[in-house]
């Protein structure tokens, strides 16, 4: 049995507590045609685990993970997160520090909770996986910026944090209509090999149909789904083209294999830590040659 179900997951890193409900997660599965099987949010570890006893398929899965997966750095910042602002801060892409003092390790307790389950962490420090129920840990700027078929090739969208040069008082409306830019770039993702088809699914439709909204919960709220279905794509293309379109972010550590902290990223030649000066290892597709994929 062969990879075929991609699994995006936006995890909240905090837990929650016993006066604190924890934020919503967004949760995207898509199959190896990009149809969007199921997407949504969850609020919890526990419902995060029931979706995916839902929606995982047994011996045909690889779920990426927007948060911390591996921590074993007591302080500073993990070597991946580290090499994120070395390769994609032309971009102005960088990465949030985490060690084991961190407070908010949701992805952690995740990575635990699945493999307990039957899962098995990989680091991608051997390519994609082959079958199994596997997750990985991902970082959708990266995605966006890495992937040249949704044309970012300058710097990151603004769909996040405000840019100093922005007015506080602009700032939603600068907002909403750059997070639309952003979502009619991926609907560009129809037509890209691996595809991923936006209109496929009622909610990930309403995307297309209905502008990003202004408030900030209901922004929020969309903002998550859309990280989900990043991640799912991106689970995606590393499983299709493997190192050819992507890096592994801290493949450097000296854990046994399959066991270290990494980020698997997309990536253009100048991403790479050689610059894009030597031939990438493995740079045909795992089974196919690409399609040409329009730029936006």
């Amino acid at each position: 049995m062969r990879i075929d179900r991609f699994i995006g997951i936006d995890l909240a890193w905090a837990q929650g507590g016993a006066r604190t409900q924890p934020n919503e997660t967004g949760v995207a599965a898509i199959d190896g045609h990009g149809v969007v099987i199921d997407c949504g949010w969850t609020r919890g570890l526990d419902e995060t685990m029931s979706w995916l006893a839902r929606t995982a398929v047994d011996g045909s899965t690889l779920a990426f993970v927007d948060a911390p997966l591996v921590v074993d750095n007591p302080a500073g910042q993990r070597t991946c997160e580290r090499e994120v602002g070395q390769r994609y801060g032309r971009w102005k892409v960088s990465a949030n520090s985490t060690n084991q003092s961190s407070p908010r390790q949701a992805g952690v307790r995740l990575r635990e909770r699945l493999e307990e389950s039957g899962w098995s962490y990989d680091d991608g420090r051997g390519g994609p996986p082959a079958d199994g129920l596997v997750l990985s840990e991902c970082y959708p700027y990266t995605t966006l910026v890495g992937a040249a078929e949704l044309g970012y090739d300058r710097e990151r969208p603004t769909y996040k944090r405000r840019p100093a040069g922005v007015p506080t008082a602009q700032w939603r409306a600068v907002r909403a209509a750059e997070c639309d830019r952003l979502i009619g770039r991926m609907a560009g993702l129809a037509t890209a090999d691996p595809a991923l088809l936006l209109s496929s699914h009622p909610v990930s439709r309403h995307l297309l149909s209905e502008p990003s909204p202004r408030t900030a919960a209901d922004y929020k709220h969309r903002e998550d789904l859309i990280d989900a279905l990043l991640c799912a794509w991106t689970a995606a293309l590393w499983c299709r083209h493997g190192p050819a379109r992507c890096q592994v972010l801290g493949a450097d550590s000296s854990l046994p294999a399959g066991q270290a902290p990494t980020i698997i990223a997309p990536a253009r030649p100048e991403q790479r830590r050689d610059g894009g000066t030597r031939p990438i290892e493995g740079n045909q597709p795992l089974d196919g040659p690409a399609r040409a994929v329009p730029r936006h």
